[in-house]
């Protein structure tokens, strides 16, 4: 199905070929989250998960921002005990290994990929957006920042175990202590994002970067390696390379490496199945 999906107040989701975007859609409030949106987006990311026609999941934000993190006035009058609240994180219990199945770390324990389209500023809460996605693609004009220590806060929501593992330890724990905004190509050069690009025209060329993932390789491919990445940390080597080789041999069963093999051999576009 393409066009427009659902019926969300704070996010808008549409889906050309395989390929999903999931918009945060609060501008005014520089995309903000609020418990509504952090239910609608779990909600959307869920469905789409779901669906077989999608193979790939697209992340951005509305207007001038990425995400800007937990919504100010609800964080103002936010119960401490809200944080561990189990109402909070029942809904996000999934089939997964449970260091997924945070109330905002999640998006590892879905199949599908995620390419965080980081259109502007990404603070806080959307830094972890980011940081849980599989590719992170920023605007020439993004801005990161931690957010936390300004706050009177900590490190939030795992980002203490995975920014240093994406950026190192030295600049994970400077980025943290001091809160301070990190340009696009700064991000770069610490592996914080894997591609920064013009901010005219970033959405279209992020979609057709999509588009060729979804359509010129494997889905099948890319929902195994994705649970072989994420599962990694908590692996030995020979562990990770049983996975590997279990994998293997359910790869060479399949129907998309009879097909991977074909299209090379008759030189022609793949026509891959997911299966």
């Amino acid at each position: 199905m393409d066009g427009s999906r659902y019926d969300f107040r704070t996010l808008a989701v549409s889906q050309t070929g395989h390929v999903a975007t999931v918009t945060l859609a609060r501008p005014d409030r520089m995309n903000a989250v609020t418990r509504r949106m952090e239910h609608e987006l779990f909600d959307a990311m869920r469905s789409l998960d779901a669906d077989s026609s999608v193979r790939i999941i697209v992340l951005t934000g509305e207007g001038r921002a990425f995400c800007a993190g937990m919504d100010m006035e609800e964080l103002a009058g936010l119960p401490p005990e809200d944080i561990d609240d189990p109402a909070m994180t029942r809904p996000y219990r999934m089939s997964t290994r449970p260091d997924y199945q945070s109330r905002y770390g999640y998006f590892p324990g879905f199949d599908t990929p995620i390419i965080a389209a980081i259109n502007g500023a990404a603070a806080g809460l959307g830094l972890i957006f980011a940081l849980y996605s599989d590719i992170r693609i920023a605007s020439e004009h993004a801005k990161f920042v931690t957010a936390f220590a300004g706050r009177g806060l900590v490190a939030e929501h795992g980002i203490s175990w995975i920014l240093p593992r994406v950026v190192g330890q030295a600049h994970a724990t400077e980025m943290l202590f001091s809160s301070r905004k990190v340009s696009a190509q700064e991000a770069l050069a610490m592996s914080l994002v894997h591609r920064v690009l013009p901010s005219e025209g970033f959405a279209e060329a992020v979609a057709e970067y999509a588009r060729g993932l979804a359509e010129e390789v494997s889905p099948r491919s890319l929902r195994v390696m994705k649970r072989q990445v994420w599962e990694a940390p908590f692996e030995t080597l020979a562990e990770a390379t049983t996975r590997a080789n279990r994998e293997m041999v359910a790869s060479i069963r399949s129907e998309d490496f009879k097909e991977g093999v074909a299209h090379f051999l008759e030189k022609r576009p793949p026509a891959f199945t997911g299966r």
